[in-house]
């Protein structure tokens, strides 16, 4: 009997020592995670086994809200990526890609070109991990024809490259804006030159001249080009003034007597070329809203341009129509049309399909360009269809007015 209870007493021992041992060593792991979230070890380590769990809790629960504060930044972050016109794509220190944003996805595909892209996008983020820096342009000819450009740069922690980031930009319309910007200065300084110089040249020529025939035929050789300098300053300020939007007013407009007038401003040009211009009358009660001015300018810039590439004795002709929401002016010719390559830019500044016969008829080549943002700056646009020998058709697209026409009397010019 005795030997029993010794042996219960020794069992109830065992397991109280081993109680206590293991509560020693939940402690301590307990003090061990409670000292990695806490920055005080000397705390953590006095603390009771309640206390403590008491303070894990707490601690627990802070990291839990940090935790959630971080993916909401980090959700934040991604769409703000997402929201970009660039691509972005983050590579890890293995060059292992760990991000891309919507925008990277649109270049990164299974086309030609895609692939090109993602090529040039691999090879720029090992040469980012190596710790250089390095942009190159693609040209794409699609289709459509884009220019793309990547660019990588190395991410850099405590002195270590970490990652590298990658973007993408497609760079197509700042690259035409800045060809045409180029064109445009280019094509200027030409139009200019080229009168001024005859200018100084018919100047020199009469010099010390005493045959009136000659001086006279020399004289009107300048007024020419004198009329030609002007002609350009005056598109040109034209051109500008459509452009910065100078011209606010609006008022409902009779879409015939806007052709009429039209018409009347290229009359003696086409009976010098002995082009005929019919004006198909629309109703009294078809008209549009804008700027009478603008429109007049509009329409009279289509009717010459029709006139200047048309042969002699052909026929422009004018017309319009509406749906009550739009209104439609077309002006076609019967001239020399327009070839398939050039429909995209003829509405460029400067920009001319047939260059010795604007010079021959004194174009600017600033007329199309002038129809393009009166109708921009009235919401609406202008087309063109064309055959090469047989002639063009140019659409001008404007608003429909409402109601019955009102015509306000043109405003006198100061000058």
């Amino acid at each position: 009997m005795a030997a029993l209870i010794t042996l219960a007493i020794g069992l109830a021992l065992g397991v109280a020592v081993g109680i206590f041992v293991t509560r020693r060593s939940a402690a301590r792991r307990l003090h061990a995670i409670l000292h990695r979230l806490d920055s005080d070890p000397l705390v953590a380590s006095s603390l009771s086994l309640t206390a403590t769990l008491d303070c894990l809790e707490k601690a627990v629960a802070k990291e839990q809200a940090i935790g959630v504060t971080a993916r909401a930044a980090i959700e934040r972050l991604r769409l703000a990526l997402d929201a970009l016109p660039a691509g972005v794509v983050v590579a890890d220190a293995r060059g292992n890609v760990v991000l891309r944003n919507t925008s990277a996805t649109h270049f990164l595909g299974i086309r030609h070109a895609d692939v090109l892209v993602d090529e040039a996008v691999g090879s720029l983020l090992r040469t980012a991990l190596a710790g250089e820096y390095r942009r190159q342009t693609l040209d794409l000819y699609g289709p459509p024809k884009r220019t793309v450009v990547v660019s990588a740069v190395p991410v850099v922690d405590a002195g270590v490259v970490s990652a590298a980031l990658a973007v993408i930009e497609d760079v197509t319309e700042r690259s035409r804006l800045e060809a045409m910007r180029t064109d445009f200065v280019a094509n200027l300084s030409h139009e200019l030159k080229t009168p001024v110089g005859a200018l100084a040249l018919l100047a020199e020529a009469l010099v010390g001249e005493t045959e009136a025939d000659i001086v006279n035929r020399l004289a009107e050789k300048m007024v020419i080009e004198a009329h030609r300098v002007a002609r350009i300053i005056e598109d040109l300020l034209e051109l500008s003034r459509i452009e910065l939007g100078e011209s606010p007013h609006r008022e409902v407009v009779s879409v015939g007597l806007i052709a009429a007038e039209a018409v009347e401003r290229v009359r003696h040009m086409a009976d010098l070329r002995d082009i005929r211009i019919e004006v198909h009358e629309p109703s009294r009660r078809v008209n549009a809203v804008g700027d009478r001015r603008e429109l007049v300018s509009a329409v009279a810039n289509l009717v010459e341009n029709g006139v200047k590439y048309s042969d002699p004795g052909s026929v422009v002709e004018v017309s319009a129509r509406t749906d009550g929401s739009w209104v439609e002016i077309d002006v076609r010719d019967h001239g020399i049309g327009i070839p398939a390559r050039d429909i995209d830019r003829i509405f460029e500044r400067f920009y001319r399909v047939d260059r010795a016969r604007s010079r021959e008829t004194g174009g600017t080549g600033l007329g199309l360009a002038i129809v393009r943002h009166v109708a921009t700056n009235h919401g609406g646009n202008v087309s063109v269809s064309s055959h090469e020998g047989v002639g063009s058709t140019f659409t001008l697209r404007i608003p429909a007015g409402p109601g019955p026409v009102v015509v306000s009397p043109p405003v006198e010019e100061a000058g």
